[in-house]
């Protein structure tokens, strides 16, 4: 399966930090991929350029076994280095044009989205230039992860299930924001058929059999 293909199809996004406290990263990473997340993106403020070059190298390599895809966040210079396969950015962070002339054709780009316009805008940048491959929409409740973000409501993954409809378009988007399994039937619901969680897995005493769990509440 080409890696196109890995996006398109992809359901369960992930992201995580470095797992300093933890210090079990590959291993947390091989046991995700293996439950069946399709993307890990790994997002850590704190680390340094190096750490996270090699930080990624293991994802790399976890992928690879599992052919699965990782992501790079927010920095497009780690992101052109460490070969991702995806690159994903928010709406204050670089800009998609620039980011698309930095990376080439090498990535898949992605961008958060927060509120109608930023959507439609989403489904238009598709179709541009900057060759946008998926978008988030979210957050969905108040999540630690994104402190202070006003969140957006299930209503926003409504509009965004009928923006895509109506445009005809084949995009990729993911729901985002405080989703675990107490509510994922909501976002299904809701239209969304692709989520990105963190806690749900990250804080997991078995992050394989969560996945797997949250697979199947997208499936329910």
């Amino acid at each position: 399966m080409t890696q196109p293909d890995l996006l398109t199809d992809a359901r369960l996004y992930l992201c995580t930090d470095a797992r300093r406290r933890q210090g079990d990263f590959e291993d947390f990473v091989d046991a995700a991929f293996e439950g069946g997340v399709d993307i890990i993106q790994l997002r850590d403020k704190t680390l340094e350029a190096a750490e996270e070059l090699e930080l990624l190298e293991v994802l790399n390599k976890a992928a690879a076994r599992h052919s699965k895809l990782w992501a790079v966040n927010d920095r497009a210079d780690i992101a052109r280095v460490s070969g991702t396969p995806v690159f994903h950015v928010g709406q204050k962070d670089l800009p998609l044009p620039v980011a698309r002339q930095l990376l080439g054709d090498t990535a898949a780009i992605g961008l958060s989205t927060h509120g109608p316009d930023q959507v439609n805008a989403a489904i238009a940048a598709s179709s541009g230039s900057e060759g946008l491959d998926y978008f988030c929409v979210g957050p969905l409740w108040p999540t630690p992860t994104k402190p202070g973000r006003t969140p957006v409501g299930l209503g926003l993954v409504t509009y965004a299930t009928e923006a895509v409809e109506r445009a005809g378009s084949a995009l990729p988007w993911f729901a985002i924001g405080g989703i675990d399994l107490s509510n994922v039937e909501q976002v299904v619901a809701a239209g969304a058929s692709r989520i990105v969680v963190v806690r749900a897995i990250t804080e997991a005493e078995d992050p394989t059999a969560a996945a797997k769990a949250l697979l199947e509440a997208l499936d329910a």
